[in-house]
C-alpha cells in the first residue's frame, strides 16, 4: 500500500494503483495524516533508549494501529455518506457530484491538518499548541512535553522565605533497586493530588523526593553482577564491593524518580536526597550516637533471626510466617530438591546407666546436634525417677541433663519429654538461661553443620543434614518414627529464605519507653498529636506498640552505614577497629522527616518545615516505616513529625488476588500508560525467572484477563482510576477497565472544550465578574452545582475522602456540565437568531467561567490534560494571566452563585426529560431520533409555571418537536403513553400508535411495588427501638417527610390505576357495541 500526499485541495487516495484508489473527504485527509504525523512523535532521545528489536516491535505496533484507524475511518465515511443519501431522499433534495466536489475542494483549503498538529517544543520549553484542537483525545500527545516545562521553571520548588503558611510531605523512600509498580503509581496518584491541591490553596506546599539505599536488595543486586563475571564479594573485598555499589548506583539507580516524573509527581527535585548521602548519613551518625549515650542503643549477644542466604540478621518484623497443614515440599534457596517440612519426628535418647530411653519429638530433627538438655514436667508421676538424671548424646556422648521446667512442658503433648537446644530455638533459649545450660551453636553462617555438631555432619547444609541425621538415627535404631505437624514456618520476607534461630551478638534499639510514647500521642486525648485515618489503624497502632520488643538493628551486610563503635584491642599499641556491620535500613529511613530537611544542622528548610504535614504511605509499612520514624524523631526532633497519617489500600488484580509474576497479573503503571499488546505482555514474562510451568499459567491469566492486550491509557486517566478506588477500604481490585473508561472520559473533557471553543469564537474576551440574577435559567444552574461540586470537592479532600473527591468532580463534569447545560444552550447558538442574543452572550461567559473552574477543580487529580485544556481558553482583558493551572487558586463557592430555586426547578426538568426519554425508548423502537410531541398534565399552577418556564430546555434535552402544558381539570388527558414524574406532574408523549392501557398498569404495578418497598424499610427504621429519644430531630423530619410523600405517591398511583382500569371497560364496551 502506498501513500499519496497532495499539497493542493485534491483528495486524497489509499491504493497501489490509482484506479483502485478510495478517495476521502478533508475531514479524513486530517484524521490520517494525524495518524502517520503521530508515528514520529517519539524524540531522538526516546529512540536511542530502545533497542533495535523494541524499535522494530513498536513499528509493527504503529503500522497495524495505522491499518486499524484507517478500516475505522473508512467505516465512519460511508456511514456519513449513507446519512447524507438518506437525509436527501427524506428531504427530497439530491446533491451533484459537481456541488460535492466543489464543497469538498472549500472544505479542504479552508482546513489545513498542519493545524491540528502540535509543533515539537525543545525540551524545557512551555508546550507549544497546534493553532487548532485535534478532534479526539490522544494521552500521548496531550502528556507530552508539560513535565519538562513544569520542572524547569521551578513550579514545584518551596520558598523558604515565603510568608505563606507551610505544607510538607515526604515521598516514602522508593529502593533504589526499584522500579515503577501499581502500589507506587497510587502513592504518586494520591500525593500529587494533595500536594497540588495545597499548593493552588495558598500553602507553601513542599514534597520532598528521596530514594532509600535498600541495603539488603541492594548488595544482592550488585553481588548477582559479580556472579556473572565468576567473582564474589569476598574474592574483591569489601571496599572494592563498596566501589561496584556506588558505580552500579550512579549508572542504574534512582530509574524509579525518572518514572516518576512519567506520573505527573510535582515534588520538588531540588531537594532530592538520598539515604546514604553525606547529610544523610551525618544525621544516622548523629541519632546512633545520641541515642547509644542515653542508653537507648545497646549490644547483646543474643538469638537473632538469621538468614543463611543472605548471611545476616533480620528482625522480627521481615520474617513473614506461612501456616503449613501436613507434610509439604517447599523450595529453599540454595536446594536444588524441595524440602519437606511438616513432618514431627520421634527418636530416642538412651539414658545413663542404662535406665532405659526418653523418646522425644521434634521438627527439625537437625537441631538435635546442638541439644543440650532435656526437659520434664516437675509434676508428671511418668518420669519423677529420672530426676537428677542424664540422657546420652548418640553421636558425642555428651551427658544432658534432665530438667524440670513447668513452663516449657506441656505434659498431654507427645510424650512429656522435650528436647532442649538453647542456641537454635527461642523458646529453648528462655529455659537455657533459667537453667544455665550450655549453648552450642552447629551451624556456619551460611547454614552448613559446623565441627560443634560432629565430624560425621560437618559442612553439610542444614536440610540435608536433617536427612542424614535421621538415616544415622535408624541405624542406631533410635528412629521412632515420623508424623503430620500442623505448623507455622518463618520466611525471610527480602530471600523467602527459612529463618534459622542463631545466637549472634548485635545491637539493639530500648523501644519500651520510646514505644510508649509514640502510642500515648496516638491514643491519649488529653495528649493526642496524631490521628490515623481511616481510624481503624488506631487499634492496630495499639497492638504493635502494646506489644513493641527492643528493635534489632545491626546487619551482617557491607552495604549501608557502617555502625560507628570501635572496638580497641592493647597489645604493642592502641589498635582501634570499627565494627564490621551496618544499620537496618529501617533506621535511616526512620529519621527521614529530620534527615531530609537538614538535621542535625539547624538549616533553613529544617526551620522553616519541620515538622511536616502530612504522612501518606501503604498499611502494609505502618510499623515498618511509621513507628519507627515517631518513635526516633520525638526522641531526637521532639516534636511528633506529622499530624496526620493517611494510609492507602493495597493494589490487588480485578479479581482480588494479590499480584504475583506467577499468576501474570502484575501491572505495570508504563503499561497502562503507553498501552501493550498481548504478545508484548508474553514477552516481559519470558524476560523474568519464571520457571516454565509458572510461564505457562501466568500466559493463560494474561490472555484471560487482557485477550485485546491493554489499550493506552494515559498517565490521567491510570492516576484518576487510582485515587477513585481508594474508597475500598484496604484492598483495591484493579480492572484495567475502569482506566479505560476515564480515558474515555478525557476524550469527553476535550471535547466539551472543543465545542465551547468554537460557540466562543476568536474574538472572544471573558468578563471578570458575573451576574447570575440576568442570566438564562440553565446558566444559573450550572454556576449553582458547580458552586456545590466545589463545596463537596474540598469538603472531601480537607477529610481525606480522595474517592468522593474524585467522584464528586466526575459527576459535575459528566452529568451536569456535558450532559445537561451544554446540550441545553445550543439553541442559543443555532443560526444567528436575534432573539437569543442576550442569552448566547450570557452562555458564552458561563461556558467560559464553568470550563475554566471545572478545570481548575480537576486539575490535581488530572494535571496534563486540564493543563492543556486551561492553556487554550482565552483571559479576561487587563488580567494578570498564571503562567499555569497549577499557579492558579483552587476554587471555591462564590455566594452569589447559589441558586437552590434553580436547582429545584432543574431537578423538574430533568425528571421530566428522563420520563419522555423512558417513553420514547419505549415508543420508537427504530426511529429513536424521531422528534415527537408531548403533553405536560399539572396537578396546579406551580406545576405548571415550572413546565411552562423551562419548555425551551424540556424540549431540547427531550429531543422534543413540541410541548403542549395542560392543566388538570381545565382540560382532558390527552391521548398517547403516559409517564409519572411526580404527584403533580404527568407527562404524555403522542404516537402514531394505539396506546396500551394493560402496560400502562403493569408500569404503575411495578412503580407501586417499589414504592412498598421504600415504605417498608423507611417504617421499619422509624420503628426501632430508641428511635425517638436518639434520632436527631432533623433526620426525623426528614423520615416523617419521606414517608408523607410516599404515601402521597400511592395514593396518585391508586387513582390512576383506577382511571386506566375504567378506561379499559369502556374500551371493553365499544369492542362489544
Amino acid at each position: 500500500m502506498s501513500l499519496l500526499f497532495l499539497r493542493r485541495p485534491k483528495p486524497l487516495f489509499v491504493s497501489s494503483s490509482p484506479s483502485q484508489a478510495t478517495f476521502f473527504s478533508p475531514t479524513l485527509t486530517y484524521l490520517l495524516l494525524r495518524s502517520f504525523h503521530a508515528t514520529g512523535n517519539m524524540s531522538e532521545s526516546e529512540k536511542k533508549n530502545l533497542t533495535e528489536e523494541e524499535l522494530e516491535r513498536k513499528k509493527k505496533k504503529d503500522d497495524k494501529a495505522r491499518e486499524k484507524e484507517l478500516k475505522k475511518l473508512k467505516a465512519l465515511e460511508k456511514a456519513k455518506l449513507a446519512e447524507l443519501k438518506a437525509k436527501e431522499a427524506k428531504d427530497g433534495t439530491s446533491t451533484s457530484k459537481k456541488s460535492i466536489k466543489k464543497s469538498s475542494k472549500r472544505d479542504a483549503s479552508e482546513e489545513n491538518p498542519e493545524d491540528f498538529v502540535d509543533p515539537e517544543t525543545p525540551l524545557g520549553e512551555r508546550k507549544r499548541l497546534s493553532s487548532q484542537m485535534a478532534k479526539q483525545y490522544s494521552p500521548a500527545a496531550v502528556e507530552k512535553s508539560w513535565y519538562a516545562w513544569w520542572e524547569k521553571s521551578g513550579f514545584f520548588k518551596a520558598d523558604v522565605k515565603s510568608s505563606k503558611p507551610p505544607f510538607v510531605m515526604l515521598l516514602p523512600p522508593p529502593n533504589v533497586t526499584g522500579a515503577l509498580h501499581i502500589g507506587h503509581a497510587l502513592t504518586s496518584a494520591i500525593e500529587d493530588t494533595i500536594i497540588r491541591w495545597k499548593r493552588m490553596s495558598g500553602y507553601n506546599a513542599l514534597w520532598v523526593p528521596g530514594v532509600d539505599h535498600a541495603g539488603i536488595a541492594t548488595q544482592v543486586r550488585v553481588e548477582k553482577n559479580l556472579k556473572e563475571r565468576g567473582l564474589t564479594r569476598h574474592d574483591v573485598g569489601r571496599e572494592e564491593f563498596l566501589n561496584e555499589v556506588w558505580k552500579w548506583k550512579n549508572q542504574s539507580g534512582g530509574t524509579i524518580l525518572t518514572q516518576l516524573r512519567r506520573l505527573g509527581a510535582s515534588l520538588d527535585w531540588s531537594r532530592e536526597c538520598f539515604t546514604m548521602d553525606e547529610q544523610r548519613s551525618k544525621a544516622v551518625t548523629e541519632a546512633f550516637v545520641r541515642l547509644y549515650k542515653e542508653g537507648l542503643i545497646y549490644r547483646d549477644i543474643r538469638l537473632v533471626n538469621w538468614d543463611c542466604n543472605l548471611r545476616t540478621a533480620i528482625s522480627d518484623d521481615e520474617v513473614e510466617h506461612i501456616d503449613i497443614k501436613e507434610r509439604t515440599l517447599l523450595q529453599v534457596p540454595g536446594y536444588e530438591k524441595p524440602v519437606e517440612f511438616g513432618l514431627l519426628t520421634s527418636f530416642a535418647y538412651p539414658l545413663e546407666g542404662g535406665l532405659g530411653e526418653v523418646v522425644v519429638a521434634t521438627t527439625r530433627v537437625e537441631t538435635m546436634l546442638g541439644d543440650t538438655a532435656i526437659a520434664i514436667h516437675p509434676d508428671d508421676a511418668r518420669y519423677e525417677h529420672l530426676h537428677g538424671k542424664f540422657a546420652v548424646h548418640p553421636f558425642n556422648g555428651r551427658k544432658l541433663p534432665i530438667i524440670c521446667d513447668g513452663k516449657v512442658v506441656d505434659r498431654s503433648f507427645g510424650t512429656g519429654c522435650v528436647k532442649i537446644t538453647p542456641a537454635h530455638d527461642h523458646n529453648d533459649c528462655e529455659v537455657g538461661k533459667r537453667h544455665n545450660l550450655e549453648f552450642i551453636n552447629i551451624f556456619t553462617d551460611d547454614g552448613k553443620i559446623n565441627t560443634n555438631g560432629g565430624s560425621e555432619f560437618t559442612g553439610m547444609p542444614r536440610f540435608a543434614a536433617r536427612e542424614a541425621v535421621v538415616e544415622a538415627l535408624k541405624k542406631q535404631d533410635l528412629y521412632r518414627g515420623a508424623k503430620n505437624n500442623e505448623m507455622r514456618l518463618g520466611l525471610c520476607q527480602r530471600s523467602s529464605d527459612v529463618i534459622e534461630p542463631m545466637i549472634k551478638p548485635q545491637w539493639y534499639v530500648n523501644c519500651s519507653k520510646i514505644g510508649k510514647e509514640a502510642l500515648d500521642v496516638a491514643i491519649t486525648d488529653e495528649n493526642k498529636k496524631l490521628e490515623f485515618i481511616p481510624k481503624q489503624y488506631t487499634a492496630e497502632w495499639r497492638r504493635w506498640l502494646e506489644n513493641i520488643r527492643d528493635w534489632c538493628i545491626s546487619r551482617q551486610l557491607w552495604w549501608g552505614h557502617r555502625i560507628p563503635a570501635w572496638y580497641v584491642t592493647l597489645e604493642e599499641d592502641q589498635l582501634k577497629e570499627i565494627d564490621h556491620d551496618v544499620l537496618d535500613t529501617w533506621f535511616s529511613s526512620g529519621l527521614f522527616p529530620l534527615s531530609v530537611l537538614g538535621w542535625p544542622d539547624e538549616t533553613e528548610d529544617f526551620k522553616a518545615f519541620y515538622p511536616t504535614s502530612v504522612l501518606e504511605t501503604g498499611h502494609d509499612i505502618l510499623f515498618f516505616w511509621v513507628a519507627r520514624m515517631v518513635m526516633m524523631t520525638m526522641k531526637l526532633g521532639g516534636e511528633v513529625p506529622f499530624s496526620k497519617v493517611y494510609l492507602h489500600p493495597m493494589v490487588r488484580d480485578a479479581h482480588g488476588r494479590k499480584m504475583s509474576k506467577s499468576l501474570g497479573n502484575v501491572i505495570d503503571p508504563l503499561e497502562v500508560i503507553n498501552g501493550e499488546t498481548l504478545e508484548g505482555l508474553h514477552e516481559r514474562l519470558e524476560k523474568g525467572n519464571l520457571d516454565p510451568r509458572e510461564l505457562v499459567v501466568a500466559k493463560e491469566g494474561q490472555v484471560k484477563d487482557y485477550p485485546n492486550g491493554i489499550p493506552e491509557c494515559g498517565t490521567d486517566a491510570l492516576r484518576f482510576a487510582l485515587v477513585a478506588y481508594t474508597a475500598q477500604s484496604d484492598k483495591i481490585n484493579l480492572d484495567i477497565l475502569r482506566v479505560v473508561g476515564y480515558r474515555q472520559w478525557c476524550n469527553k473533557l476535550w471535547n466539551a472544550v472543543r465545542f465551547a471553543m468554537m460557540r466562543l469564537g476568536d474574538d472572544y474576551t471573558p468578563p471578570q465578574t458575573l451576574s447570575p440574577e440576568t442570566m438564562p435559567f440553565s446558566c444559573q444552574w450550572i454556576l449553582s452545582v458547580l458552586n456545590k461540586a466545589i463545596s463537596k470537592t474540598v469538603e472531601s479532600l480537607n477529610a481525606f475522602e480522595f474517592s468522593d473527591a474524585a467522584n464528586t468532580v466526575y459527576a459535575w463534569w459528566q452529568y451536569q456540565f456535558c450532559d445537561v447545560y451544554i446540550e441545553a444552550i445550543k439553541p442559543y447558538f443555532a443560526g444567528d437568531n436575534p432573539a437569543f442574543a442576550s442569552e448566547r452572550a450570557h452562555a458564552q461567559h458561563t461556558l467560559w467561567v464553568s470550563l475554566e473552574t471545572g478545570l481548575r477543580l480537576l486539575h490535581p487529580l488530572m494535571p496534563f490534560v486540564t493543563e492543556e485544556l486551561w492553556q487554550r481558553l482565552p483571559s479576561p482583558k487587563d488580567y494578570e494571566r498564571k503562567a499555569s493551572i497549577m499557579l492558579c487558586d483552587y476554587p471555591s463557592a462564590i455566594e452569589n452563585w447559589t441558586n437552590e430555586k434553580a436547582e429545584t426547578e432543574m431537578d423538574t426538568v430533568l425528571a421530566t426529560v428522563k420520563c419522555l426519554r423512558a417513553l420514547r425508548a419505549e415508543l420508537l423502537e427504530k426511529q429513536k431520533n424521531e422528534r415527537l410531541s408531548a403533553f405536560a398534565l399539572c396537578k396546579n399552577d406551580s406545576a405548571s409555571d415550572t413546565v411552562k418556564a423551562h419548555e425551551l430546555e424540556i424540549r431540547t434535552l427531550a429531543n422534543l418537536s413540541s410541548l403542549e402544558v395542560v392543566l388538570k381539570g381545565e382540560h382532558a388527558a390527552p391521548p398517547g403513553s403516559v409517564e409519572t414524574v411526580n404527584e403533580n406532574l404527568k407527562v404524555y408523549l403522542k404516537a402514531d400508535r394505539a396506546i396500551s392501557t394493560e402496560a400502562e398498569r403493569e408500569k404503575i404495578r411495578n412503580k407501586s411495588d417499589e414504592l412498598e418497598k421504600q415504605k417498608e424499610k423507611l417504617q421499619k427504621m422509624m420503628s426501632v427501638s430508641g428511635y425517638e429519644e436518639k434520632v436527631p430531630a432533623n433526620v426525623k423530619e426528614d423520615n416523617a417527610t419521606k414517608l408523607a410523600k410516599i404515601l402521597q405517591e400511592f395514593d396518585f398511583f391508586e387513582k390512576e390505576n383506577a382511571r386506566l382500569l375504567a378506561e379499559t371497560g369502556k374500551q371493553q364496551m365499544e369492542q362489544k357495541k
